[in-house]
């Protein structure tokens, strides 16, 4: 018998192990956009239960995707969002860090899909935005991962008049702002890493399994990674964008996910295609 604090505590018995202590679940925050929340998909309102939607807008999107990744690979994870569709990490900071200000252990930052609305392609406040949220987490966990996800290029920003990478390859967007999110972690200390999402799908558009260009029709035997706005993602641009993070955050091989992934099946892609996705996010994850 043991005393302590006044207390009487029954010493293990001989032979006896002493309990394993309770693990938590890692915490993980979304912050973004619409790009996060799989706006125009079959993922927007996907499990939706199983994550934490910090807003009480009951989305699941792509936090909902990684959370699923996490249960198959046998992880534990406690996954919150908090989205606006069509803002800045600027307005996050600004209007809604009252929903997030805690310890958090991983936290990914997605920001508006041209990085300004006004301004296209400029990093400026996108640089800055990080760079107070980084301090914000930081000081509430010192240790958190704070990691910059860096999205695809849209294809009416390039096909269409008027668009601010008109005229050039479809990757050449996704690249800008990879090297945006690279700017960014460079420049501020809190950044943990840069997921490079971006680059997966350029990388599906090289290997000819998603079709780069939807305004000519999709080719048979590729997918379409747009949404019908040609700006958002779809099912499997979304389910690509969750490997992708999924890998980089937890250092999982998205591939041991396999032809029998559940969202895949519950959304409707192909078996064939789900593997071929996450080869993708494999080989862009090993490439950086």
């Amino acid at each position: 018998m043991l005393i302590a604090a006044g207390l009487a505590i029954a010493a293990p018995a001989a032979g006896q192990r002493a309990p394993a202590p309770v693990q938590l679940p890692r915490t993980i925050l979304f912050v973004g956009n619409s790009f996060t929340q799989g706006a125009h998909s079959a993922v927007r309102n996907w499990h939706a239960d199983r994550v934490t939607d910090l807003t009480g807008a009951g989305y699941g999107g792509v936090p909902a995707l990684f959370k699923e990744f996490t249960l198959e690979a046998g992880l534990a994870y406690a996954v919150s969002l908090e989205t606006q569709g069509g803002q800045s990490l600027a307005f996050h900071y600004d209007q809604r860090r009252h929903l997030f200000d805690r310890a958090w252990d991983v936290v990914v930052l997605q920001e508006y899909s041209t990085l300004d609305r006004d301004r296209p392609g400029d990093a400026t406040r996108y640089i800055r935005s990080v760079g107070q949220l980084g301090s914000l987490f930081r000081v509430r966990n010192h240790a958190v991962k704070v990691e910059l996800m860096a999205t695809w290029s849209r294809a009416d920003q390039t096909y269409q008049p008027g668009g601010a990478w008109a005229g050039r390859p479809i990757a050449a967007m996704a690249d800008h702002l990879r090297l945006a999110a690279d700017r960014a972690k460079r420049t501020n200390l809190s950044v943990s890493g840069v997921i490079p999402v971006g680059q997966a799908w350029n990388r599906a558009f090289a290997a000819g399994i998603a079709d780069p260009d939807p305004y000519d029709g999709i080719a048979f035997g590729q997918t379409d990674l747009w949404s019908y706005d040609h700006y958002h993602a779809s099912t499997a641009g979304y389910y690509l964008e969750a490997l992708v993070v999924f890998g980089h955050v937890t250092g999982v091989d998205p591939r041991t996910l396999g032809r029998n992934e559940r969202a895949a099946d519950e959304l409707g892609l192909s078996p064939d295609l789900a593997v071929a996705l996450q080869a993708i996010a494999r080989e862009q994850l090993v490439a950086r």
